[in-house]
């Protein structure tokens, strides 16, 4: 009897233990511009400088941009891709991703996103100053692109 709840114990415990995975999101690059440095920043602190970065947990309020020179610390005067990367915890709380040209933002360069590993295929692009895609003042909310699954990534992408 000892030996039969020991091992259901053992079984339900490595169950559980197996089903629990680790919230993960990552986000990638391509820089067809042939100039410029992607950078992925939160908190005023750079997180990616073009190269693909895996994060063991959510994003919060990330921005992204390709640095031109002519840019600011947080992408003033170019063009924004703004991120939440987060597993939802209830309806509508997941993932939202947007490209912004609210002043002092404007645009520099097509810029576009797509999440990829769920959601696939939702994204937005931008390819020139008045896209529909894009924010330009923040009453804008209808261009957010949202994506309600876990362990979503985000494909980030400059001139395509």
């Amino acid at each position: 009897m000892f030996y039969s709840r020991f091992f259901a114990l053992i079984a339900a415990s490595a169950v559980l233990l197996l089903g629990v995975a680790a919230e993960q999101h990552t986000v990638s690059f391509t820089n067809n511009c042939g100039f410029g440095t992607p950078l992925l920043k939160a908190n005023g602190q750079t997180l990616s400088t073009g190269q693909t970065v895996t994060f063991g947990g959510p994003l919060i309020s990330a921005i992204a941009f390709l640095q031109t020179g002519s840019c600011g610390d947080n992408g003033e005067g170019c063009t924004l891709i703004e991120t939440t990367l987060v597993n939802p915890t209830s309806p509508g709380s997941g993932s939202s991703t947007d490209i912004s040209l609210i002043p002092p933002h404007a645009f520099s360069v097509t810029s576009g996103f797509g999440y990829y590993g769920g959601c696939d295929g939702a994204g937005a692009d931008c390819t020139y100053y008045g896209c529909p895609t894009a924010f330009y003042n923040p009453g804008d909310t209808g261009v957010q692109v949202a994506c309600q699954v876990d362990n979503v990534n985000l494909a980030i992408t400059f001139c395509d």
